[in-house]
């Protein structure tokens, strides 16, 4: 289940992540000028364990191969000249001639703890529009994949991890939940002590800015997706001179603390419910998971509460317990592309199958088939948590669970308790909530999805006032799932495609349906 800031899911089916990290680089001293490094662009190799494993990218339609490289950043931004990391990138050079050319084109698909390297070719035939003109790039952000991955738990252990009961009932569960987080974030700290300090969001915007310099543009021009629009934001803020082209889909709201934005996503959620179980009931054919919305959602109900004490069978040899299925649920409302998955997984699970609510719970959690997990949880946690400065006590959260079951029957509980994830984390967090005011900056396109369950539809406006006058832009997509250009929606494309190809700022209050 997602934690407080919403967590990236890859929008194609059941592509599932995997683990493994790079170790920081120990330069004890430097006398380079990071902004001149030259970049050694090759073929890519398969991802990382980290990075989710799999095959080398495909080559592109054209038949241009992806390329890939790794750039130094300092490890401490306050220490610029002291040791570095290594951030991974990939890039497809632009396809329509050095004539057209307008520079780089910089991805960041969300999370936090998504890795781009392995996200951007998968999605590569729906930005061929914007590769006419740019390069198409993308990077894994400090600690995520092979940018020196947070590490915290083995395969096994994680395993174990996610099979426990994230929503306890009594003080007995509650104890055993709360030790398995300190033991969680013990591990983060020992196995990645080094990295957790530098993190921050301020930081993965740094590398961005340096991340321009070296691919010689002037400005960042930009695309932030999820967590991206948020990484953007802090962008915007910190270099608002450099903005170029830059555009926020599926927004999160800047203006929140970790609660605020976790019984935001409460709501999202169980909108994104509501409307896939009043879409299974209006249709001709029979929803063979129910007769009316209001049954859909209680058959769930029920389901979830049987797998409290009784678990299903789920992918050998683990079970479909009570967390998996809320989580396999939340990752199949993330697109209404994986609403069939849904329905076929509830189906079956009214059967006594757990097996695909189960998969698609791993693909949220970053599970591969073979069993590896890649750092996407870890990653997400530490990026959070070294964000965030709130730390909630279990006595609070239960204080307000009246409020998150009132948001959400189904995912309420899930929520609340996520809250405590950075309670015991041993890297104290940067701000309530990101500074985004940008005075000056270009024009930001922002988009909001009025079905988007993650990152709730009310964050786009809240994301335009903060940015500043004349700065935010927002179009609004009348849709469903996580984010609007990849819906295909003409509307949406032909707004987000004038702007980032040829200028048009469209304008305020587009609505795109």
């Amino acid at each position: 289940m997602p934690t407080s800031r919403p967590r990236a899911a890859v929008l194609t089916a059941l592509v599932l992540l995997t683990s493994l990290v790079a170790g920081c680089s120990d330069d004890d001293s430097r006398d380079e000028d990071l902004t001149a490094q030259k970049l050694h662009w090759k073929d890519c190799p398969a991802p990382s364990r980290a990075e989710g494993g799999g095959s080398a990218p495909s080559p592109l339609p054209d038949g241009d191969a992806w390329q890939c490289a790794t750039m130094k950043a300092p490890l401490d931004w306050d220490d610029p000249e002291g040791d570095t990391l290594g951030i991974a990138l990939i890039r497809a050079r632009a396809s329509g001639g050095d004539a057209r050319r307008i520079g780089s084109l910089v991805f960041n698909f969300g999370g936090p703890g998504g890795s781009g390297v392995t996200t951007l070719p998968a999605f590569g035939e729906d930005y061929a529009a914007l590769r006419t003109r740019y390069d198409l790039v993308s990077f894994d952000p400090r600690g995520v994949g092979r940018s020196d991955g947070v590490r915290c738990d083995n395969d096994q252990q994680l395993d174990a991890y996610f099979q426990q009961d994230m929503t306890p009932d009594d003080a007995a569960e509650r104890t055993t939940y709360l030790d398995n987080t300190k033991q969680f974030n013990a591990a983060c700290e020992k196995n990645s002590r080094k990295v957790l300090p530098h993190v921050r969001t301020t930081d993965a915007a740094r590398d961005m800015d340096l991340m321009r310099q070296v691919l010689g543009d002037a400005k960042l021009h930009y695309f932030g997706i999820s967590y991206g629009t948020e990484l953007g934001g802090v962008y915007a803020h910190l270099f608002p001179r450099t903005v170029g082209r830059a555009v926020f889909d599926a927004v999160v709201d800047p203006t929140q603390t970790s609660e605020q934005g976790a019984l935001g996503q409460a709501r999202g959620f169980q909108r994104a419910l509501d409307n896939y179980a009043e879409d299974c009931t209006s249709k001709p054919e029979d929803c063979p998971v129910g007769d009316t919305p209001e049954d859909v959602k209680n058959r769930i109900a029920r389901l979830l509460a049987q797998l409290d004490t009784k678990p299903l069978p789920g992918v050998f040899p683990r079970e479909l317990t009570q967390s998996a299925a809320t989580n396999g649920i939340a990752q199949a409302l993330y697109s209404k592309d994986f609403w069939e998955y849904l329905t076929e997984g509830l189906e079956q699970a009214y059967d006594g199958d757990g097996r695909t609510l189960m998969l698609l719970s791993d693909s949220m959690n970053g599970r591969g088939e073979n069993g590896e997990y890649s750092n996407l949880v870890p990653a997400n946690i530490a990026i959070n948590c070294a964000d965030d400065r709130p730390r909630y006590s279990p006595a609070y959260v239960e204080g307000r669970l009246p409020a998150f079951r009132a948001a959400s029957p189904l995912f309420g509980d899930f929520l609340a308790w996520s809250l405590v994830s950075c309670t015991d984390w041993a890297v104290p967090g940067a701000a309530d909530h990101p500074d985004v005011s940008a005075p000056g900056a270009a024009p930001v396109l922002v988009v909001g999805n009025t079905g988007d369950p993650a990152t709730p539809y009310e964050g786009a406006r809240k994301m335009v006032d903060a940015l500043g006058g004349g700065v935010g832009v927002e179009l609004t997509y009348k849709g469903q799932g996580h984010g609007a250009y990849d819906s295909k929606n003409k509307c949406v494309q032909t707004a987000v495609n004038g702007y980032l190809l040829d200028g048009k700022v469209p304008a305020a209050g587009t609505v795109c349906s």
